[in-house]
């Protein structure tokens, strides 16, 4: 089809301008929050640590991920917008599975620097230098691109030939996939396999490194020193979890929630692409101490 047509909440259609005062609020917050992380860090050179680069990365790929889906969430719900051009919702398909895919990546990397911090802390500068912390964040880059690169293809090659409406206000590879009338094995075995090598390796790797990081812990002999060390992995662990628990909820609703109400995997689906990134700058600000100084004396 030329188009596809998008799909804000079925049956609330009047309430859409309403529901786009709390979206509004939303990216508002999500961005401000990330460029004020980014211009911390830019601006203290004392802040040009691995730990806090690192969390540059993760800041940029969150304003990613809100820059991707704003170009149709807000003008469906302000102005009830609903129609998309086929190749711009090529485009941000492949732009919004990048970014997911490039946090995951990011997140491993950022398990990778507590466990050197904790593990292996006199050989922590040494190992993390700037340009190895760029390579990482090039690789990272390089992997998700590569391996969403065939999926606007494949779904190119398929016909559409039943309805164009999308289940959700952006466009994402199974929700278009759905709608071929022609055999989509192909882009499901090789979504399984992306999915696997991504966030089914990111996560095996990241339990890993806190198991690695908790037997170095448990071998600290003073109990001060091991609340420390715990203590600076906090804000990790639960971006780590607000990106994780809701692929993990997507995922078994999406097995097992076949009869559930269309808005519950709608909001299910938002609260996957919307929450991290609006809660990754408020955790490591209130979690990070050195963040937290700067904040306040920025705002003070």
């Amino acid at each position: 089809p030329a188009t596809f047509r998008l799909t804000g909440f079925p049956g609330l259609e009047a309430l859409h301008a309403w529901i786009s005062v709390p979206f509004c609020a939303l990216y508002f917050a999500s961005i401000l929050g990330n460029c004020t992380i980014l211009l911390l860090v830019r601006r203290d050179r004392r802040l040009h640590e691995p730990m806090y680069l690192f969390l540059c990365m993760l800041s940029l790929n969150d304003l990613g991920v809100s820059l991707s889906t704003l170009p149709t969430v807000l003008p469906l719900f302000c102005l009830g917008l609903r129609e998309v051009a086929f190749d711009a919702c090529l485009a941000q398909m492949f732009f919004i599975h990048s970014f997911s895919f490039m946090e995951s990546g990011i997140l491993l990397a950022m398990s990778f620097d507590r466990f050197v911090a904790i593990c292996h802390p006199l050989r922590y500068s040494s190992v993390l230098t700037s340009q190895r912390i760029a390579r990482i964040g090039l690789a990272v880059v390089l992997k998700s691109t590569a391996m969403l690169f065939p999926f606007p293809f494949l779904i190119k090659r398929l016909p559409v030939c039943r309805s164009n409406v999308l289940s959700h206000a952006y466009c994402l590879h199974p929700d278009m996939m759905r709608l071929a009338c022609a055999d989509i094995t192909i882009n499901n075995v090789y979504g399984f396999f992306v999915v696997l090598a991504t966030y089914g390796l990111d996560s095996a790797f990241i339990l890993l490194s806190y198991a690695l990081i908790l037997r170095a812990v448990l071998n600290i002999a003073s109990r001060e020193q091991r609340r420390k060390a715990l203590n600076t992995c906090v804000s990790h662990i639960c971006a780590v979890l607000t990106f994780y628990v809701p692929i993990i909820a997507v995922s078994v609703l999406h097995r097992f929630g076949k009869g559930a109400p269309p808005v519950v995997h709608i909001m299910m689906s938002n609260v996957y692409l919307f929450v991290p990134p609006l809660l990754n700058p408020v955790i490591y600000s209130v979690k990070t101490k050195e963040i937290r100084k700067r904040i306040c004396r920025m705002f003070a």
